[in-house]
């Protein structure tokens, strides 16, 4: 007599029961409301309203200035948090777990938040607007600025990128290392031709999530919003100051679109570069 065997597939009811939340939540709060701000975006003719929207120079500057910030500030975090990440992740030293934490902490603050930091540190009444009176016998003010921005942006996206880079940096092989030094490799050869390649997922993935999340933030934007013009702050501006639905929700779209191709190509650089450090 041959043993009862289960199926370990479950039936197609219990499948569909387990997937129906998951289906609801993404047509209720994605897809439904992604159809309908493409349908409003498009206004009564589509290829006029985009054309219309991607040659006006104030809509074309605040897409290029909020792209270049994005890309600045992730070229930065990057830099920055591979140079601390490798060092947190290879030395042990008193404090380094404070110090570790005191880095993360920023992602526990909203957008608004970082700004009033901003503020703060760089406003009219600030501690850098203080110390050059002091010293040169006027105020340097620039929280207002795309300069105030880039630093905002910067503040948040160091930890981001930090915590991929120190997660990936764990999981090197000592041997490789070892053995490119036996070699005669120096430290900048050994970084070069061993470290930097099998970082360079976590690299490309935490650049592009750093990429998306400058490109769409507002809060900080919103609190140091005097002489800056980026485009989560142009949407907000239509919307509710000119009531212009069909260009905020255009603007909107483009955003998305260009958010979306970089990260599909930041999607397709992470899976060449795994399969060439494998």
């Amino acid at each position: 007599m041959k043993p009862m065997t289960r199926d370990a597939t479950l039936p197609v009811p219990w499948r569909t029961a387990l997937l129906a939340p998951g289906l609801a939540v993404f047509l209720a709060f994605w897809l439904l409301p992604m159809v309908s701000l493409v349908r409003l975006s498009g206004g009564t003719n589509w290829l006029v309203t985009y054309r219309a929207l991607l040659s006006d120079p104030r809509y074309l500057q605040s897409l290029l200035a909020t792209v270049a910030l994005s890309l600045g500030v992730t070229a930065v975090a990057l830099v920055l948090s591979l140079i601390a990440g490798l060092m947190l992740t290879r030395h042990r030293f008193p404090g380094r777990r404070l110090l570790v934490s005191m880095l993360t902490f920023p992602l526990a603050f909203p957008g608004v938040v970082v700004g009033f930091m901003v503020i703060m540190l760089a406003g009219r009444q600030g501690l850098i607007g203080s110390i050059t009176q002091a010293l040169v016998g006027h105020r340097t003010v620039f929280a207002y600025s795309m300069t105030g921005l880039f630093i905002g942006y910067l503040y948040f996206s160091v930890p981001r990128v930090i915590l991929t880079i120190m997660a990936a940096a764990e999981k090197l092989d000592p041997a490789l290392e070892e053995a490119a030094r036996s070699l005669g490799a120096s430290v900048w050869q050994i970084t070069r031709d061993v470290v930097l390649p099998a970082l360079t997922p976590g690299l490309i993935a935490s650049g592009a999530v750093c990429f998306a999340t400058a490109m769409g933030a507002f809060g900080t934007a919103f609190t140091l919003a005097t002489d800056i013009d980026v485009l989560p702050m142009t949407i907000y501006t239509e919307f509710t100051l000119n009531a212009n639905f069909v260009t905020a929700a255009g603007l909107s779209v483009i955003l998305g679109i260009v958010t979306w191709v970089v990260l599909a190509i930041a999607r397709s650089l992470g899976g060449q570069a795994t399969g060439a450090a494998a």
